[in-house]
Formats: structure tokens, C-alpha cells, sequence
């Protein structure tokens, strides 16, 4: 088996299992399978192979410690009532003129503390296109200004499981990459947040169904205390507290505000960090029901599978001569549009964010530390590409699933402005950066 047969059998299996609906660990078994396949054909024994798939394995190990916390973190917010708190207060802020604005900026609010994206769209996300489509307001629209507000955080957030995860291949530091990734993100920022004002004032909201409040109110006992969690999350990290350390702060807090505050029994607190959260309150239950340790298993596992892909790659320079090609097309077009056009490549192909970034890494790598060892460059140039492209491709899951949860379909892409206004505005100002 060659490297082509290797890629065209792991994508035919990507395909099958998307379209099946089966988990993509089998995909990316079948694909291993197949890249050891060819590494033993080209010379290579079954135990240099595997010392370098575990090489690419240590690379993620921070990734996968996180995936791990962010499990019970999920658990633990919602049963401390923290994503009901941001949610009730946001609801209660909401004017007819400023739904659309200030749904958008709760979402980048949430995101930033929580760090993923997923979370926020099949919680806050969901409230409020129940909120619009009740109000009369665009729903569309609404689902643009959600997922830009996810991936607010998704991208920029220290405890952002894809932040850490480009810290960690790229072997830069993550709050130096914050910091430039604050920056860079400033401009389209504001342009995102101009536009969505105007989207507000052009669909306001009708009405707000205050059932939803109620509901909240009679669930949880709505009170500062379950902001603690989250300011955990939002402030340790600012002040250079490891991220990991953070996040066991957010859990230990909200575990004693679980026991405490909302009264849940040891053994109930203890099912939902391993199972996840759940509602008797069937209403509520399919908004904020989820997470937990259990939740995060099958991301974990083609974390761990997909990182060997890096590892092979590497140990065996399979990718060599693509990697010339690379370089070629970037003396022709620079640096960031390359690894745009391969990003959307390798979202396109593997349809997964977490491998799509480890394979467009592998794949530009080459170019950027070569020359300068600009391993940071390489770093912003890969949060503001695949990371937030991830987002655009109809069929990949950073796209696909956001849009599931909140029951839109690829009509809402387009309104999803930050998600392209991020690397135009790279694109245009780089420079002024590196």
C-alpha cells in the first residue's frame, strides 16, 4: 500500500462513518491500520512504528489531561448553575433592539470561561433560538451570531481544549499565543460586533417568553455564588496560573457550590462529573442536560489515535514530498494564504478539527521553522485558519454539529461573520504582527 491508497482508504472510511453515523474512531483504526501498513513497506519494523506513534501521543498528553477536566467541568457548571446564571441574567438584559448583539456577546462570554464551543451552542445557544423563534426574530441570523460567539472562545481561550492543543504541536507558549491571538482578533472583532448591532436593530425581538425564566428559577437557586466557577476560569489563567490548575479551581469551586448552594446529595454530584448532568424537568433537561467524564471519552480517543498519525508521519517522512510541494505553492502565495488553502484541505478531507490542525501542522510546518524557527507565527497562522475554518466546512463536525444543536441548516454559515472576518483581516494586517 502507498501513501495516496493509505489517504483514499482512510477518507472512503471518514465518509462512511459521517454517513452512517458511526463514531470516527473506527475511521481512524482503519486509516492506522493502514498508514503502518505503508511504514513497514518502507522498511520500518512494528516497534520503530509504535515508538512513533507514542511520540506523537506525548505531544497531546496536556491536550487529553484537559479533555478529561473539561468533562467534569461540563458536569459540575451545570449542576452548580453556572451556565443557568449567565443564561437567566442575559435573558433578563435582553431589549427588543438588542437580542441579536447581546446573544452574540454572551455566547463569546461563555465560551471564553468554558473553552469550547460545543458546550455553549447545545446550552445558551439552544435558549436562545427558542428565544428568537418565539420572538419573531430571524433564526438564521440568531444561529450566525452563536457561532461566532462560540468560536470566539473556542479559538482564543487559554482553556480552550484547541488551544492548547496548536500550543502543544507548535511548542509555544499558550498565553504568549492568547495574548497575539487577542490582538490579532481585535479589529474583526468589532467589525462582528458592528454588525450584529445593526442585525439587532433590524430584527427585534417581539416578545421573551419569561416560562423560560421561571423554569430556571424553580431548578436552581439563582445567586452569585455560581459565578464562582466561571470567574475561576476567566481569572486564574489571566494572571498566568496554569490552565490545568485553573481548571481544578472551577471544579473544586463548583463542587462546593453544588453541595452547598444548590444542595445536591455527594453520590448525585459524583454521577453527574462521571455521567454528566441531568433534569428531572424534561423541558429544561434537553437544554442543560450533558457532560461529565463520560462525555468526553470518544474526543479522547481520536485525540490519542489521530496524534500516532503525527507521530508516523514525522518518524517516517511520509509526508516529505508533499511537504515540497508545500513549500512551493507558499513561495508563490506566502505564508498564510498556504496554510488557508491547506486547512481547508485537510477540514474538507478528515472532517475533524482536532486532525485537520495536527495534519495542516505536519504538512507547513517545514516552511515556517526552516527559515526563521518562527514556531509562533506558525502557531497564530494555524489559530486563524484551520481552527476557524474548521467552523465553515458544511460537513465537518465543528460545523455540522453547532448547526444540529441549534436545528438550522448551512443557510447559517454565511452569517457566522467572525469565522471569516478573522482571517481576512489576518491576511490584510499580518505584518503589522510578524
Amino acid at each position: 500500500m502507498n501513501l495516496p491508497l493509505g489517504f483514499a482508504l482512510f477518507i472512503i472510511t471518514m465518509i462512511t462513518c459521517l454517513v452512517t453515523d458511526h463514531t470516527m474512531v473506527i475511521a481512524l483504526v482503519i486509516g492506522l491500520v493502514g498508514f503502518v501498513s505503508i511504514g513497514i513497506k518502507k522498511g520500518y519494523k512494528i516497534k520503530e512504528l509504535t515508538s512513533m506513534g507514542i511520540n506523537g501521543i506525548k505531544e497531546a498528553t496536556v491536550v487529553i489531561e484537559v479533555m478529561f477536566l473539561i468533562g467534569f467541568i461540563t458536569g459540575i457548571w451545570r449542576s452548580a448553575g453556572t451556565i443557568t446564571y449567565f443564561v437567566y441574567n442575559g435573558i433578563k438584559l435582553i431589549t427588543p433592539n438588542l437580542f441579536i448583539i447581546i446573544t452574540f456577546l454572551l455566547c463569546c462570554v461563555l465560551s471564553y470561561a468554558l473553552g469550547t464551543s460545543f458546550g455553549v451552542a447545545g446550552t445558551a445557544g439552544v435558549i436562545f433560538m427558542a428565544l428568537a423563534r418565539s420572538g419573531g426574530v430571524d433564526p438564521i441570523i440568531t444561529a450566525g451570531a452563536i457561532i461566532s460567539g462560540i468560536y470566539f472562545g473556542d479559538r482564543g481561550s487559554p482553556v480552550s481544549s484547541s488551544a492548547i492543543l496548536i500550543a502543544s504541536i507548535t511548542h509555544t507558549d499558550i498565553y504568549n499565543n492568547v495574548r497575539l491571538m487577542m490582538r490579532t482578533s481585535l479589529l474583526p472583532f468589532i467589525i462582528t460586533f458592528l454588525f450584529y448591532l445593526i442585525c439587532s436593530f433590524n430584527n427585534p425581538i417581539l416578545e421573551v417568553q419569561t416560562i423560560i425564566l421561571t423554569n430556571l428559577e424553580r431548578e436552581f437557586t439563582i445567586s452569585f455564588w455560581s459565578l464562582l466557577p466561571a470567574l475561576c476560569m476567566i481569572i486564574l489563567p489571566l494572571i498566568k496560573v496554569r490552565v490545568i490548575h485553573a481548571m481544578m479551581a472551577s471544579i473544586m469551586s463548583g463542587v462546593l457550590v453544588t453541595l452547598v448552594v444548590e444542595k445536591m446529595p455527594l453520590i448525585k454530584l459524583i454521577n453527574t462529573c462521571i455521567f454528566g448532568f441531568h433534569l428531572e424537568n424534561e423541558a429544561l433537561g434537553v437544554i442543560l442536560n450533558g457532560g461529565g467524564l463520560v462525555s468526553m471519552i470518544e474526543v479522547v480517543c481520536i485525540i490519542i489515535i489521530s496524534s500516532t498519525y503525527s507521530g508516523i508521519f514525522n518518524g517516517t517522512k511520509m509526508l516529505s514530498e508533499l511537504q515540497d510541494k508545500v513549500d512551493r505553492i507558499i513561495n508563490k502565495i506566502g505564508r498564510f494564504p498556504s496554510t488557508v488553502f491547506i486547512s481547508l484541505i485537510a477540514i474538507s478531507v478528515f472532517c475533524n478539527q482536532t486532525i485537520a490542525s495536527m495534519m495542516c501542522n505536519d504538512i507547513v510546518k517545514k516552511s515556517y521553522l526552516e527559515d526563521e524557527n518562527n514556531s509562533v507565527e506558525l502557531a497564530i497562522d494555524l489559530e486563524n485558519s484551520v481552527i476557524l475554518l474548521s467552523g465553515v466546512v458544511p460537513w465537518a463536525l465543528a460545523c455540522s454539529l453547532p448547526l444540529k444543536f441549534l436545528q438550522v441548516g448551512y443557510e447559517a454559515v454565511p452569517w457566522a461573520v467572525y469565522l471569516f472576518l478573522v482571517p481576512i483581516c489576518y491576511c490584510i494586517t499580518k505584518r503589522r504582527f510578524f
